[in-house]
């Protein structure tokens, strides 16, 4: 029996979902019942409704997914798992900033931790941040975090005034303008299509700043052939996968996530096996962190 083989059949016995994000290894986006972006597959668990749910993502994502579906036992195959970004915002300063001052409405970008989220008025993704913003008065005082990337973009944007939490994806913080200047020298007319978590300039130089699943869905749509990809480079899979027709580059080599990476198919079937790691959060804290979730939903 294979390892994929103990999986099925580890996922059956417990009437299991695995859920994958775009930025895991291949071989874990192929097993798995449904990929996406964080939120999207936090709701996709909501929406199934399955006892067990298997996220194959980082941290926050699976407290995200325990939020949205509180009855449901949700595991995260490898403890480590952590998002550097996620960890730059303290919930104890977000909650003491939120003392200090009370005229200001906290947006918390959906990569943030529950503890995190429990301070704040709302959340937003990659995909719905200007829809977001954009359903708060211009006039109302924004402390945006914890992504000053793309919360300094969406000041450009929009065309308004927030302050800016000092955090940062690693990842995307490393692409400069050029990379880009390079990457389009070695494949001339193909479109650049990077994630908006890079920073203000990098945005200007490329064709398009897209979450994840803007990304998949300007590629499936497109009629150019060949593209380069400026996000985490798990995604090339799953856009080699859906568009064979089509040409792929990473625009850096070195776009990797460890912690995305850390997920494994052995830890996969060994969660499922032993039901571990299942996130707990207490539930006065789930009563609070869920609150900007929904708002942002209820838009």
């Amino acid at each position: 029996m294979t390892i994929i083989d103990e999986i099925r059949q580890l996922k059956a016995q417990h009437n299991a979902v695995i859920l994958a994000h775009n930025y895991v290894n291949g071989e874990i986006q192929d097993i798995a019942d449904f990929c996406g972006d964080s939120l999207e597959l936090s709701i996709k668990a909501k929406d199934v409704k399955a006892p067990v749910i298997v996220f194959c993502g980082v941290r926050f994502m699976a407290e995200t997914a325990k939020l949205l579906s509180p009855d449901s036992i949700v595991l995260l195959p490898n403890s480590d798992a952590g998002c550097p970004m996620a960890d730059m915002a303290d919930a104890g300063e977000v909650a003491a900033f939120r003392k200090e001052n009370p005229d200001s409405l906290l947006v918390a970008y959906v990569n943030s931790t529950a503890a995190v989220k429990a301070n704040v008025d709302i959340c937003c993704t990659s995909g719905n941040v200007e829809k977001v913003l954009n359903s708060i008065p211009a006039e109302k005082k924004v402390m945006f975090l914890p992504d000053r990337n793309l919360g300094g973009n969406m000041v450009n944007k929009l065309e308004r005034s927030m302050e800016l939490w000092r955090g940062y994806c690693p990842i995307h913080n490393k692409v400069t303008v050029e990379t880009i200047t390079e990457a389009r020298k070695a494949h001339p007319g193909a479109v650049v299509l990077v994630h908006p978590e890079c920073q203000v300039d990098v945005i200007a130089a490329c064709d398009h700043a897209l979450s994840t699943g803007g990304i998949l869905k300007y590629v499936r749509e497109s009629t150019e052939t060949e593209f380069i990809i400026g996000t985490e480079c798990g995604i090339l899979h799953r856009l080699r996968k859906e568009n064979p027709g089509k040409k792929f580059y990473s625009l850096q080599p070195e776009l990797v996530c460890v912690d995305m990476k850390k997920i494994t198919l052995e830890n996969v079937r060994d969660c499922l096996k032993n039901m571990s790691e299942q996130i707990e959060l207490p539930e006065d804290l789930m009563k609070s962190a869920v609150r900007p979730i929904e708002a942002m939903l209820a838009l």
